[in-house]
Order: structure tokens, then C-alpha cells, then sequence
């Protein structure tokens, strides 16, 4: 299935952020990558370079691919209400971003791992695919015979992040998507109007 694979703390440093997680190499290193490293002088950026950046920052971050996430963003521009609003609410209610919150993995990719291995049950049933979108009311929980995996206790022991939109019960290892997120709830330092003014062009 096709997915990033290369060096994530190079794409952290181009953006100056850990997007992938907490990263040393970035807190060492905190200017962007490259032969001349912090010697290297930039243009100012155009317009239409700091809208790119910001559309590839979304993809690194929840790990989708181009087509996948222009797909995406043709479903947020034909749903009700702000596109760019809706884009991101869409990548929030996708299952491996779901598992990733409720701290079943410690990282988005850890995550899409797990539902591709089938370790995760959506409403009781196997689901493997990482881009399903959940509903309000849908189960997550961990398979039975996967409860034990040392990923996922590792993970869930080190977890103490609460989101409003998601409930977890530790004990049953399951969780439940309650609602969509709203923009003010979701923490990610993406500016999606600026998604919306590439995809626009």
C-alpha cells in the first residue's frame, strides 16, 4: 500500500516542526536541510511556494498521498459548511488518526500499521483499511488476541492525552468517536485556508 517512507526528520527540519513526533535531529538541527545548512540564503517565498509548503505539511503529517488528499479535498469542497474546516475535520475522522489518538500507537504511522495488520475492530468488525472514515457512535477497540502486543501497551501506558470528541476506557482497551471534532478542538498548527487558496488555483 503506498505510503511515505523516507526520512522523516529531513521533512521535520523543512518545515521547522516535529510533525512526526518529538525528533532530536530537530532540536540539534533546527534550521531546514540542505549542503549549506544554516548558511544557506533563501529568496523570499512567492505566494504560491508558502501555499505548497502548508498542503504538504497536512500530507506528512497525517500521512496521506497527493491523490488521496485531492480526493479529500474535493469531498470537503462539496460538503456543507468551510472547505478548509471540513478538509481537516476529514483527516481527524480518518480511523488511523483515530487509533493514533486514542493512544492505541504512539505515532500515526504505528498506527496505519496496526489497521493494515488487522488489530483493530471497528463497531466488533476487522476493519484494515487506514483512510475509513468514522462516524459518531463508532466503536474502536483492540482485537482480543492483540491486546497483549507490547506495541500497544507501551503505547497506551505512556498516553496521557484526552480529546474531547473521543472516549476511552482503558480496562476494555475501547474507545468511542462520540463526533466529528471542530476546527477549535483539533491541536495540528495547519493553515487550511491556505489549502483551500492552492487548490483553488
Amino acid at each position: 500500500m503506498a505510503r511515505y517512507r523516507g526520512p522523516k526528520s529531513k521533512i521535520a527540519r523543512r518545515f521547522k516542526e516535529p510533525i512526526f513526533g518529538p525528533d532530536k535531529a530537530l532540536e540539534k538541527k533546527n534550521y531546514s536541510p540542505g549542503q549549506h545548512g544554516p548558511n544557506k540564503r533563501r529568496n523570499k517565498q512567492s505566494e504560491y511556494a508558502i501555499q505548497l509548503l502548508e498542503k504538504q505539511k497536512a500530507k506528512y503529517t497525517y500521512g496521506i498521498l497527493e491523490r488521496q488528499f485531492s480526493n479529500l479535498f474535493k469531498k470537503a469542497n462539496a460538503a456543507k459548511g468551510v472547505t478548509g474546516e471540513n478538509l481537516l475535520i476529514m483527516c481527524e475522522s480518518r480511523l488511523d488518526n483515530t487509533v493514533f489518538r486514542l493512544g492505541i500507537a504512539n505515532s500515526r504511522r504505528a498506527a496505519r500499521q496496526l489497521v493494515n495488520h488487522r488489530h483493530i475492530l471497528v463497531n466488533g468488525r476487522v476493519t484494515d483499511i487506514p483512510s475509513c472514515q468514522l462516524r459518531a457512535g463508532d466503536v474502536i477497540e483492540v482485537r482480543e488476541k492483540s491486546k497483549n502486543l507490547e506495541a500497544i501497551t507501551n503505547s497506551l501506558a505512556s498516553n496521557s492525552n484526552n480529546f474531547d470528541w473521543l472516549d476511552w476506557n482503558s480496562g476494555d482497551m475501547k474507545g468511542v468517536f462520540l463526533q466529528a471534532p471542530e476546527r477549535v478542538q483539533i491541536p495540528e498548527n495547519i493553515k487550511e485556508q491556505l489549502i483551500v487558496e492552492l487548490y483553488s488555483k
